[in-house]
């Protein structure tokens, strides 16, 4: 691992309590600077902070929320969340994506799984809870690819639609970078199938 990966996990890993600490202030606060703790995006994606045990029944019973994308790192749910048992146990699957929190950009490879999960859900007409620390950036991004998959719209046009909803979103140009690298494999696969059916459509 190169040095700054490994200053920017060991950074992450000092000021995960504080910042924490500002995201339920921010969520505790009525005046200008409130922020939720989540936000629905669509019919099926819910964006948020760390689903904290306290909203579990919550999210289950009154969002449909019957999935959850977890982009943490084990530490920064390990006392605050349910684990992978508990989710189970009230009938919610969970898929741990980690990635480094402050530094970290989801992998292409990981953006393709937490989008192919979250449409097995969709199918089903279920929602799923995607999140991070704050809800601002690690899962925004996943929420991006997820809309540019669903809706065929460019990073730039799925990431306006989120800040439209949950302003205080944070992605920063590395993670666009990779948004436009699964959009660009997106349009090539889309243009792939519609070259298929064409051909079927000949025989």
């Amino acid at each position: 691992m190169a040095a700054s990966s490994v200053l920017g996990a060991g950074l992450a890993r000092i000021l995960f309590y504080p910042t924490l600490l500002y995201t339920l202030v921010l969520d505790k606060v009525s005046r200008a600077g409130h922020r939720d703790w989540y936000h629905r995006i669509d019919s099926t994606v819910l964006l948020g902070a760390l689903p904290l045990r306290s909203l579990t029944l919550r999210l289950v019973e009154k969002e449909n929320v019957r999935a959850v994308i977890t982009m943490n790192e084990e530490y920064e749910t390990r006392f605050l969340c349910n684990t992978f048992e508990e989710w189970k146990a009230v009938g919610v699957e969970q898929l741990r994506l980690s990635t480094v929190d402050m530094t970290g950009v989801p992998t292409l490879e990981n953006l393709k799984k937490g989008v192919q999960f979250t449409l097995k859900y969709m199918a089903l007409g279920k929602c799923v809870y995607v999140h991070c620390k704050a809800g601002r950036s690690r899962s925004a991004t996943m929420v991006a690819a997820y809309l540019i998959q669903v809706y065929n719209w460019s990073p730039e046009e799925a990431v306006k639609a989120i800040a439209d909803i949950r302003s205080h979103i944070q992605i920063r140009p590395r993670q666009v970078k990779v948004l436009k690298e699964f959009h660009r494999q997106v349009m090539a696969e889309a243009e792939k199938n519609k070259i298929s059916q064409k051909e079927l459509a000949n025989e």
